[in-house]
């Protein structure tokens, strides 16, 4: 989103959650924990595959050794090539790799839920941001009010006191208040101004970005009546749809679960592994050809003749040359095939002392999903106990501007006759302004606890 269009309109309350839910630092870094465990459950599957392993060394060999064609000893130095695959599965090892992955899926599901909370978050702080801000524009017009009608005054006062029906006390009097209100409207002015820019800091929204938000009437923010909002039924919903509360009990089933697999851990395991192998050494021999011979090995003189002596077997001879690569892999193929049994005897106690801390784990986060749960009642009930006193309050207050209304138009009237000072008409209108901005507070307080009400209800955030 571009500068112009930001400064181009005012930003309502969702506007300003949808961007803050968009951009804000806090709700992204919840995203990349929720990452984080998606990856760590996707690894956890492809745990149950089988483990491949394809190996091959290549290097020469000098020296007495033995040849790994022939198994024979030998001083020749040689070139050799060596292949391997393989492989292996587990086949049963007390269900640890299925708890494992399960116990990775509810973490999953708790990194989400921390996003959803992460989400909640922001979106009440921008709330309680955005009122702020209503309530110092609110002040802001008060001090304006005050202002004109304090230079009205002086006016009317200085064209007395020009007639001669007013001494000059009157005026200084009207001059310090109009001094007082100017300064009071400045300070106004810097609180709504420091506010806007600490909630573009939770936008995550550029501090040099024109940005202003809509100002509705404080009294028409819809608000549910507080019959409607008894704490132990805000409560009891609340315990079944927060973010939090969910993520606490995601965390308990995933670390019952890692307690399974620790246990599982101290147990034989059984897989099954076959393995495929060959070598190759460039002095290997191999029969080329053989041929059938019957030499003549002597004679025999037999009555003055010569006779050849032959063996009685004809016998081979044999050829021997340099055996090829391939036909060597092929050659000296090999295969084998076992099913293998692990059992841990002694370890260090790492395994015992790793189930006994995911037990104790296991209870810590029991122990943190109770006091969230006493944490939130708390939080519900005494919501609920301000909102009963904010609403109390109000009205006490809106009776106290009647009144002191009331009292200011009497003065106003007297000092208009000549018949109160200029002293007493100031501190009847200073006690106006004190009785309306004490209104204003006690209205905004009493919008924002019942606002926080309808939120642990699960209504959302609507002004």
């Amino acid at each position: 989103m571009s500068t112009p269009v930001l400064a181009q309109e005012k930003w309502d309350l969702r506007k300003c959650v949808e961007y803050a839910l968009a951009n804000n630092i806090s709700v992204k870094q919840a995203d990349l924990q929720t990452r984080f465990a998606d990856l760590e459950l996707k690894q956890s599957k492809m745990a149950q595959q089988p483990n491949v392993n394809l190996n091959n060394n290549n290097g020469f060999s000098s020296g007495r050794n033995q040849d790994p064609t022939t198994f024979a000893l030998t001083t020749t130095g040689y070139f050799f090539s060596n292949y391997s695959l393989q492989a292996s599965i587990d086949l049963f090892s007390w269900f640890s790799k299925k708890n494992t992955i399960i116990s990775k899926d509810f973490y999953l599901k708790a990194a989400q839920e921390g996003v959803e909370k992460a989400k909640n978050d922001i979106a009440l702080n921008v709330a309680v941001a955005y009122l702020q801000v209503l309530l110092a524009k609110e002040q802001t017009n008060l001090a304006v009010i005050q202002l004109e009608q304090t230079r009205s005054q002086l006016e009317s006062t200085r064209k007395q006191v020009d007639a001669g029906k007013l001494p000059e006390l009157n005026s200084a009097q009207l001059e310090a208040q109009l001094a007082t209100d100017s300064s009071a409207m400045i300070t106004a002015e810097s609180s709504a101004n420091q506010l806007l820019l600490q909630m573009k800091a939770l936008l995550n929204l550029d501090a040099a970005v024109s940005f202003d938000i809509v100002t509705p009437p404080v009294d028409r923010i819809p608000i549910e009546s507080l019959a409607d909002l008894q704490p132990e039924g805000v409560y009891s919903l609340a315990i079944k749809n927060m973010p939090q509360q969910k993520v606490d009990e995601l965390n308990v089933k995933a670390a019952l679960k890692s307690v399974e697999v620790a246990r599982g851990n101290m147990y034989p395991t059984f897989s099954l592994f076959t393995s495929l192998g060959s070598t190759y050494n460039n002095k290997a021999q191999e029969l080329k050809s053989k041929t059938l011979i019957n030499p003549q090995i002597g004679t025999v003189t037999v009555g003055g003749t010569n006779y050849a002596v032959y063996p009685v077997t004809p016998y081979d001879v044999l050829n021997y040359g340099s055996s090829g690569y391939f036909d060597q892999l092929n050659t000296n193929f090999r295969q084998s095939i076992g099913i293998s049994v692990s059992v841990t005897i002694l370890n260090g106690g790492t395994l015992r002392s790793g189930w006994q801390r995911s037990k104790l784990n296991l209870k810590q986060v029991e122990l943190q999903k109770e006091q969230n749960s006493q944490t939130l009642k708390q939080d519900i009930y005494k919501a609920y106990n301000d909102a009963v006193a904010a609403v109390q309050k109000f009205n006490a207050n809106k009776k106290s501007v009647e009144a002191s209304q009331k009292a200011y138009d009497f003065a106003k009237k007297r000092y208009d006759l000549d018949l109160l000072s200029t002293y007493e008409l100031l501190n009847s209108q200073n006690a106006l302004l004190t009785a309306k901005t004490q209104l204003l507070y006690s209205q905004y307080d009493y919008v924002f606890k019942m606002k926080l009400l309808e939120f642990y209800r699960g209504q959302g955030l609507k002004l």
